[in-house]
């Protein structure tokens, strides 16, 4: 194997990169000349239409060892858990938990490993979303993935991946997640012994970063702070496998090389990762506290402004100082779906049983909140002091569609049978003659 790996990362957001582990390799002047250097081949991965605004218009001119064409045909490819039926089972307006999923006793890989949750809308309609979690113990051998379904923004929760794609190589670790684009092929492979986390595949518009209004021009999660891999190639030949995800299903080829051979490349299409403990957390410093829109770091727009296929936000570490304010997330029901998880910590709405790596779901207009005892310490709490809120990272992916659990997902032996019961204890406090 000739493999060169990045030395470091491009920041921004939306940029235009440019990026070649040879020098010479990148034409100059033009982006498909008659020969290109080095013997390689001229290759654009568009991920919008031709004729998308010049503002939202995403892709990536690629240049590469042996075009993307070089592959035996694909064949189904069956897997047990890993899917986009999102019709099995009617969706429920119950809420719905999950305990952490089992990391796995026998050899698996992060395809392998990978379990659907829950979802809405599919790649035929392109809009919507699917919800998985992947568990897994060993890299991925001799075998490379590509979603031609949607992007995936990867969310680990416990070990690290290195994700060798087409464009270089990303490393993350929890509270840092990595976005791959759709189409973009890649290779995972473990950091630790074992790794688990969350997966949100967007049929979508591509994540970008939300308008900021009248926060002005700074705050939330900053351009600067998103990396982007530098080239790095693999020219290897053997026998391979390529696996794709097209309309909801796997399919298998056989292919006699790596497939992650760009040479250099140039584009905004391109996979790229962020660090969660960089959001720049914003709150009231008066009384009561803003919608939890303001801790969006990424957002999939819908046909309907200001109404969000996925918004994909984060409740970090932050200081609560708001006073005569009930300070926890106040009791709530939404138009919206929110599909909840934790990374590390203790979720500051919940005295117990949300646990890191595990997973809740509150679908439209059901209602949700602090448990009982959560609202009786914080209806007690010493406003007179800030709280600090330390030691924790839970995130949400939020949908104008509702969210449609599995049926082997509402079968889990992890789904929390009594998670209703969080809210029995509220006591009533009403008194009429008391002011």
């Amino acid at each position: 194997m000739s493999e060169i790996v990045s030395n470091g990362y491009q920041s921004g957001f939306g940029n235009e990169f440019a990026s070649e582990a040879i020098a010479g390799a990148l034409p100059q002047g033009q982006n498909s000349p008659q020969r290109v250097a080095h013997g390689l081949y001229a290759e654009q991965l568009s991920g919008t239409a031709f004729t998308a605004p010049r503002h939202t218009n995403r892709r990536s001119w690629l240049y590469r060892i042996r075009p993307a064409t070089m592959h035996e045909p694909f064949r189904p490819l069956a897997h047990a858990t890993f899917h986009n039926r999102f019709d099995e089972a009617p969706a429920t307006p119950n809420q719905l938990r999950w305990n952490p999923q089992p990391l796995p006793s026998e050899p698996v890989d992060f395809v392998d490993g990978l379990m659907t949750l829950a979802g809405n809308g599919g790649a035929a309609e392109q809009a919507g979303m699917g919800i998985h979690i992947y568990s897994a113990n060993r890299s991925m051998q001799e075998r490379f993935f590509y979603d031609a379904d949607g992007e995936l923004l990867i969310v680990p929760q416990l070990g690290g991946l290195r994700l060798a794609t087409e464009l270089g190589v990303l490393e993350i670790e929890p509270q840092e997640i990595a976005v791959i684009p759709r189409g973009v092929r890649f290779r995972v492979e473990l950091l630790d012994d074992q790794a688990r986390g969350y997966v949100c595949e967007n049929f979508g518009a591509l994540l970008r970063l939300p308008d900021l209004g009248p926060i002005g021009s700074n705050c939330l999660a900053n351009a600067r702070d998103f990396l982007v891999p530098n080239a790095a190639y693999e020219d290897v030949d053997g026998a391979f496998e390529l696996i794709a995800k097209f309309q909801g299903a796997l399919w298998s080829a056989k292919i006699d090389h790596s497939p992650l051979d760009v040479v250099a490349w140039h584009g905004n299409y391109v996979p790229y990762k962020y660090d969660l403990r960089r959001f720049n957390t914003i709150g009231s410093i008066s009384y009561d506290h803003p919608d939890p829109s303001i801790f969006t770091v990424l957002t999939s727009p819908s046909d309907t402004a200001g109404t969000a296929n996925i918004d994909f936000a984060i409740f970090p570490p932050r200081w609560l100082v708001a006073q005569h304010t009930f300070r926890p997330p106040w009791f709530h029901r939404n138009v919206a779906s929110e599909f909840m998880g934790l990374i590390t910590g203790v979720y500051d709405a919940k005295a117990e049983g949300f646990l890191p790596g595990g997973a809740s779901l509150h679908n439209c207009m059901s209602g949700h909140g602090p448990d009982a005892a959560t609202f009786e310490k914080a209806s007690v709490a010493d406003l007179s002091k800030p709280d600090v809120i330390g030691g924790t990272m839970a995130f949400m992916f939020e949908t104008r569609k509702v969210i449609r659990p599995t049926q082997q997902a509402l079968a889990s032996p992890q789904l929390q049978d009594n998670y209703y019961e969080c809210w029995q204890g509220i006591r009533k406090h009403f008194e009429p003659s008391q002011a």
